[in-house]
């Protein structure tokens, strides 16, 4: 851990590689009046809008919606199955069955989803009502960007199921209400913190951050339920097209279908976007933790690498020192116009298919996602061992981009 001692807070940082703007935001976080004790970032930090990704900012009575994000409630969970091998060709199947049950990317359902799988509606008069009927199209959704699925093969010798998605549109308009309701209300009180560091403020006591924090609790409810229904599909997908499989090979072996026994471990689920009350050097604080993800003791958690590199199922130490948090993946290492301007298509395209990785790179535009574009996550995994102790390692088998 390094530690910046040059503002009004220390800047603790599991990093050594942080870009300037990013360390500049620290700093802006650092000065803010109501920041509490220290600000913790974390081995992937970048620069983010307002606050770098991989960041947790703890506040005493105000509560800052630019430090949670757009997509709230984004996160990852995982399944492991009770597979330990399936063949090439059976891949190929369940990841083409995959894409047709999931939208990917901006695509939604064509139809609402059943209202009983969202997470119950808060009253009528609020954000999240206001875009209920799109919420219900964009449940069990991928979204783009960064979001995956992915097959992996673990360390314990099974298959896993890994999702990264979050709240869709939902988070992103509850966000942008309330943000701008923020920087109204501070341009009026005339704070001091400046305009332009795009880090507006509710108090937490007022009817504005009481009304952010409801929503806010309601789009991390309705990530989680977005994830568990695109879960749910590919379980569904994994059943359908393995014991498709076995019957076809009864026929050659006389194998019983009864004699494979698909079996599915409950689900893992962590998110990275979000705040939330918790007692922390003897004071009850808002947690914001912006591409962060809580590692209290004992917490079974996930980090995922990049595009065709390693993931990590985890647990946390409890570290006082992060705020009890770790990384929320590998983080990146440049943008993505830069990334599409500077990486070769061939030679990341060669790094997954020297490992035998399905995957669905095809296109310059497509390297913005490239592992290339990310750091290295040994090097991550390895400046926040005070964080998090590895209990799996994750290969990459095949995997879906938004």
């Amino acid at each position: 851990m390094k530690v910046i001692s040059s503002e009004r807070l220390p800047i603790k940082m599991w990093l050594e590689d942080i870009e300037d703007g990013a360390l500049q935001q620290a700093k802006n976080l650092a000065n803010l009046p109501f920041a509490y004790k220290h600000i913790a970032i974390m081995p992937d930090s970048h620069q983010g809008y307002g606050m770098p990704i991989g960041g947790v900012l703890a506040t005493e009575g105000v509560i800052i919606p630019n430090a949670v994000g757009v997509d709230i409630g984004c996160g990852m969970c995982a399944v492991k199955t009770s597979l330990t091998e399936i063949n090439t060709e059976t891949f190929k199947k369940i990841m083409g069955e995959i894409r047709k049950v999931i939208p990917v990317g901006f695509k939604k359902h064509d139809k609402a989803q059943n209202i009983r799988l969202m997470p119950l509606l808060p009253d009528e008069g609020n954000i999240v009502w206001a875009n209920k009927e799109n919420a219900l199209k964009s449940l069990g959704t991928l979204g783009s960007g960064n979001h995956f699925i992915e097959i992996q093969k673990g360390s314990d010798g099974h298959i896993w199921i890994m999702i990264h998605s979050g709240s869709r549109n939902l988070g992103k308009q509850v966000a942008d209400y309330y943000n701008k309701i923020a920087k109204d209300l501070n341009a009026k009180w005339h704070v001091s913190v400046p305009k332009e560091h795009d880090l507006a403020f509710l108090p937490v006591d007022s009817d504005e951050g009481q009304n952010y924090i409801k929503e806010m609790n309601y789009c991390v409810e309705f990530a989680l339920a977005n994830r568990k229904l695109m879960m749910e599909r590919i379980k569904k997908v994994f059943l359908e097209i393995i014991e498709e499989d076995t019957r076809k090979k009864q026929i050659k072996s006389a194998t019983r279908l009864s004699d494979i026994n698909l079996e599915f471990e409950p689900i893992i689920n962590i998110a990275h976007n979000y705040a939330s009350l918790e007692h922390h050097f003897g004071k009850n604080v808002w947690v914001h933790r912006k591409g962060a993800t809580l590692a209290r003791e004992g917490t079974i958690g996930i980090i995922p690498g990049s595009q065709g590199t390693k993931s990590y199922i985890v647990k946390g130490k409890g570290n006082k020192e992060s705020f009890e948090s770790c990384s929320h993946g590998a983080g990146r290492a440049m943008s993505r116009t830069e990334a599409k301007k500077t990486l070769n298509l061939e030679e990341e395209i060669a790094k997954m298919e020297a490992k035998g990785i399905i995957h669905g790179m095809r296109h310059q535009n497509d390297l913005d996602e490239a592992s290339g574009s990310y750091k290295d996550i040994d090097v991550v995994m390895a400046n926040q061992s005070d964080l998090v102790d590895i209990l799996i390692t994750l290969e990459p088998i095949a995997v879906i981009k938004g």
